[in-house]
C-alpha cells in the first residue's frame, strides 16, 4: 500500500504539535534555572538591576535550544505515538497495512527539515546572542573583579588586565603557538593608573609568554617628559598563560555557522590549533542525522500497539534510560575527540551514527521479528 499524503500530513502534524509542546516545556525549565542561577550569582552585586538578568537568560537560551533540541525530538516523537496509540489512529493505519516504516517518513522528514533550519538559520542567531550573553556575563565578572577581558582576532593579540593600581594592555601584531610556548612579533604595552593616565609605554620587536611573564626582545621604554630607553630584553608581569589563551579565543557557541570555517583558517594558518571550534563545527552539519536517530529511539519505545499491559511505564523508563545513555556517550567521544584522541570528524559523526543503527535494528527486530 502506497502511503497517502493526507494521512502523511496528519502524521507529521500531529509531530509536530508534540515536539512544539515538549521543547517549550523544556525552554521554560531551562529558562527558570537560568534566571535562578543568575541570580545566585549576582546576589552580592546590588548594582545588577532584575532587567539584566532577564536579559541574560534569555541571550542564553538560544543556545540551550540547540543542546536540548534532541530531546525535545524524542519526547515529542514518543508524545505523539503513544497519543496516537491510545486513540488507536496508529492500530487501525497498521491493521490496513501501513508499515512502521511508513508512519515514521513524514516524521523524518519533518526532522530534517527543523535539523536544517536549525543550523543554516537559528545558529547564526543564537550565536548572535549568545555572545551579547558572554558580554555581559563578562561585564558582570569584571565588575565583581573577575578575569581580565582578552581578544584575539585579525588585528592580533589584545589584552587588558589589572596589576595594583596599574591598567596594562598589551597588543601584538602577529601571534604563533611554537610548541608549548606562545611567540609574539611586534609588541605595544600601554600602562596606564588607576584614573586612565598614561604613566608610561613599551614597544619591542619579539615578544615570549614564559611563566608568568612576557619576556621582550629588543625594547623601547617611553616615559613621559623623558629620553625613549632602549633595553635589549624586558620582562613584564602578567597573569596570562597560554591555556588562558587557548580557553579565551572565541568559544565556537558564538560564531555562527557561516562563519567557522573562516575561523578555523585564521586560527590555523596563525599555528593555534581550532580542534574545538573544528569538532562543533562538524557537530552542526551531524545534528540532523541525530534528530533523525531520535526519532527512531522515540519509535521504538512507542510504536508497540497494545501498551494497556503495564508497560507504558517500562517503556517511558526505557525512553529516558536511552537519552541519558545517548547523552553521556556523545559527551565521552566529544571528550576524545578534544583531546584529539579521535579525529574530530569520527567524534562528531559517531554518536548519531551509532544511536541511529541502534534504532534501525531494534526496529527490524519489532517490525520484521
Amino acid at each position: 500500500m502506497r502511503f497517502s499524503p493526507i494521512l502523511s500530513f496528519y502524521i507529521s502534524r500531529h509531530f509536530f504539535t508534540a515536539f512544539l509542546g515538549a521543547l517549550g516545556v523544556i525552554m521554560g525549565l531551562i529558562f527558570l534555572f537560568d534566571v535562578i542561577e543568575l541570580m545566585r550569582r549576582t546576589a552580592t552585586h546590588v548594582e545588577i538591576d532584575f532587567k539584566i538578568i532577564l536579559e541574560m537568560a534569555l541571550f542564553k537560551l538560544p543556545q540551550m535550544v540547540q543542546l536540548i533540541l534532541p530531546f525535545a525530538v524524542m519526547i515529542g516523537a514518543m508524545t505523539a505515538f503513544w497519543t496516537m496509540t491510545r486513540s488507536r489512529e496508529l492500530v487501525v493505519t497498521r491493521s490496513v497495512g501501513v508499515s512502521a516504516w511508513e508512519m515514521l517518513a513524514p516524521v523524518m522528514v519533518v526532522v530534517m527539515i527543523i535539523g536544517v533550519v536549525n543550523v543554516v538559520a537559528f545558529n547564526p542567531l543564537a550565536a548572535t546572542l549568545y555572545k551579547r550573553y558572554e558580554r555581559l556575563q563578562d561585564q558582570m565578572l569584571l565588575r565583581g573583579g573577575g578575569a581580565s577581558p582578552l581578544l584575539v582576532g585579525e588585528s592580533g593579540l589584545w589584552l587588558r588586565e589589572t596589576h595594583g593600581d596599574q591598567q596594562v594592555v598589551v597588543h601584538a601584531n602577529a601571534v604563533r603557538q611554537d610548541g608549548y610556548e606562545l611567540r609574539l612579533r611586534e609588541v605595544s604595552v600601554y600602562v596606564a593608573d588607576a584614573d586612565e593616565h598614561f604613566l608610561y609605554g613599551i614597544e619591542a620587536v619579539l615578544g615570549q609568554l614564559d611563566k608568568g611573564f612576557f619576556h621582550l626582545t629588543e625594547a623601547r621604554i617611553l616615559r613621559p617628559g623623558r629620553p625613549v630607553e632602549q633595553v635589549p630584553t624586558y620582562d613584564l608581569a602578567t597573569q596570562l598563560t597560554l591555556a588562558k589563551i587557548q580557553d579565551n579565543f572565541a568559544s565556537p557557541e558564538t560564531i555562527s555557522f557561516w562563519e567557522l570555517p573562516g575561523f578555523i583558517n585564521f586560527f590555523e594558518s596563525a599555528g593555534f590549533s581550532a580542534n574545538r571550534q573544528k569538532l562543533y563545527f562538524q557537530t552542526l552539519l551531524s545534528s540532523p542525522m541525530l534528530l533523525i536517530s531520535m526519532v527512531l529511539v522515540a519509535a521504538v519505545f512507542s510504536l508497540k500497539p497494545d501498551l494497556r499491559s503495564g508497560g507504558l511505564l517500562v517503556r517511558v523508563i526505557g525512553g529516558v534510560m536511552s537519552g541519558f545513555v545517548f547523552y553521556f556517550f556523545s559527551k565521552v567521544v566529544y571528550a576524545l575527540g578534544l583531546s584529539a584522541t579521535l579525529p574530530v570528524v569520527m567524534a562528531a559523526w559517531t554518536p548519531p551514527a551509532v544511536t541511529g543503527l541502534v534504532g534501525l535494528a531494534a526496529l527490524f527486530h519489532l517490525e520484521d521479528g
